[in-house]
């Protein structure tokens, strides 16, 4: 049997594919990847199937070891990837020999990273998906450390060149293209969202990144209309820009509600959940109109 056994796991990690779509009416989030990108492109670089099972890693710390052995990559924020210690690159496949150790450091900019073994992990699916949902409790354990993780074989065909990653910018601030919302006009000014600068607060996690005002800044929060009345609670998208009262929007990750009581005033892109999904507190995001 071809494994990895888990040695550390760091502040999170979690198993992630493409999550389980399609349960939403019957109030199953969709979960699976933050950052879908990273995931999709950790699959693809050692020839698996996008949708194959990898390893979440959120702060780094992620330590395992090949029982076997095992193609293996890393993509995502940036760090270093250390094979036996020695700094190997991230978005490079690696070959672990038997009793080979693979580290994943703490990102030195960005979040998540993303553990992709040819094969993918075989870990038991749930209504369809191997992705752990931090919020339902759907999908394999939280993973811990001293946990032997059987490899899979949801290996594929090798992926085209154009497949390799492209170079990652670290602009200052990041910005959010996003669609206008079904609820926008619940806003006493809902071009405020698009004005200024926001900040990241520590209360962010899988299920959604909570943002504010710096105290510098100029530009107001978000206001409701005083005749908005009560919403009733309906349907929320991926990537959902959510206002609740205090004015300080919710960005939707993977693991959001299905549905919520506010008014969803935006929409962010399929890349700019990506982006988001990477952002660590004190980060500055500005919203644009697609």
């Amino acid at each position: 049997m071809t494994a990895v056994t888990v040695l550390a796991t760091g502040p999170l990690a979690t198993f992630q594919d493409l999550g389980r779509p399609g349960y939403a009416h019957l109030g199953v989030p969709a979960s699976g990847g933050a950052d879908r990108g990273s995931l999709t492109l950790a699959n693809r670089l050692v020839g698996n199937h996008e949708s194959a099972a990898t390893i979440e890693t959120t702060l780094g710390g992620l330590r395992i070891r090949a029982e076997g052995d095992v193609l293996a990559v890393v993509t995502g924020a940036d760090t270093a990837v250390r094979h036996n210690g020695v700094p190997v690159g991230l978005a490079a496949t690696v070959v672990l020999r038997e009793g080979d150790e693979l580290a994943v450091d703490p990102p030195t900019w960005d979040l998540r990273n993303y553990l992709a073994v040819r094969g993918g992990f075989d870990v038991e699916p749930v209504l369809g998906s191997r992705s752990t949902d931090t919020m339902s409790g759907l999908g394999p354990p939280v993973l811990t450390a001293n946990v032997t993780v059987k490899v899979g074989d949801a290996a594929g065909e090798w992926p085209p060149v154009e497949s390799a990653p492209a170079n990652t910018a670290h602009p200052r601030v990041v910005v959010l293209e996003v669609d206008e919302g079904p609820r926008a006009d619940l806003l006493a000014a809902p071009a405020d969202l698009c004005a200024g600068t926001w900040v990241v607060g520590a209360d962010s996690n899988r299920v959604g990144v909570r943002i504010d005002r710096a105290e510098t800044s100029s530009y107001p929060l978000l206001a409701h209309r005083e005749d908005a009345g009560e919403m009733r609670s309906e349907g929320v998208a991926h990537g959902a820009v959510q206002v609740p009262p205090s004015g300080r929007p919710v960005l939707f990750l993977a693991d959001h509600p299905v549905t919520g009581g506010y008014p969803v005033v935006a929409v962010m892109s399929d890349a700019a959940v990506d982006l988001a999904a990477q952002l660590v507190p004190g980060s500055e995001v500005r919203f644009r109109r697609r």
